[in-house]
């Protein structure tokens, strides 16, 4: 099926959609210098709420900067929770996730381009368990032995998983990865585990 022409017309529908969503008193769950976490992008920080005229139409935008890639992102606020926005995750939360990297790799024979797309899935979810469970599941990359995408997926995991984890603990993220590293490799040492099927690159 032909992909639809972003045209102005479909621009402007999408746009008048979003405004017609907004009441004129719309709060916001999510203020000034809030830690919050967007699904696709990791950690960032909210800059400002507030109504904007774009387009000829006024809405109400959360704007987010990621530090790391040195990004902006401006999000509605009547679709802010629809598109996974949220604030960081608890401690106990998070200390549940994080027990998942002591657990047994889970192995998979599916072929290494349906597994990809089932991580990169997860990872997209923001969800620090879904992270966990991918580093935890990918973590022969992590000795250098697996395919690039492989190693590429583990460190995307990774990186998630600790940008909340140092923001929670208020820790840098050189120190919350050495920390997860940690927690791998003192759980490979405590029992012997299961090697992944060979993972060709695509």
């Amino acid at each position: 099926m032909a992909a639809t022409p972003m045209t102005a017309a479909t621009i402007s529908a999408a746009m008048e959609a979003t405004a017609a969503k907004i009441k004129p008193n719309d709060p916001s769950p999510f203020r000034k210098g809030d830690v919050v976490v967007y699904p696709t992008h990791g950690v960032g920080r909210v800059d400002r709420v507030g109504p904007e005229e774009i387009a000829g139409y006024r809405l109400n935008l959360i704007h987010i900067s990621f530090e790391d890639n040195q990004m902006t992102l401006r999000v509605p606020v009547a679709q802010a929770r629809a598109a996974g926005l949220r604030k960081l995750a608890s401690r106990e939360a998070l200390a549940a996730a994080t027990a998942l990297l002591t657990g047994r790799p889970r192995v998979s024979r599916l072929m290494w381009a349906k597994r990809a797309q089932e991580y990169l899935a997860k990872i997209n979810t923001g969800d620090p368990k879904a992270l966990a469970e991918v580093v935890r599941d990918l973590q022969s990359a992590s000795d250098g032995s697996s395919s690039t995408s492989q190693r590429n997926l583990f460190e995307l995991a990774l990186d998630r998983l600790a940008g909340e984890f140092a923001a929670v603990h208020r820790i840098a993220r050189s120190d919350a990865i050495e920390t997860l590293n940690r927690t791998l490799a003192e759980s490979r040492a405590d029992s012997p585990r299961e090697r992944p099927p060979p993972t060709p690159d695509e």
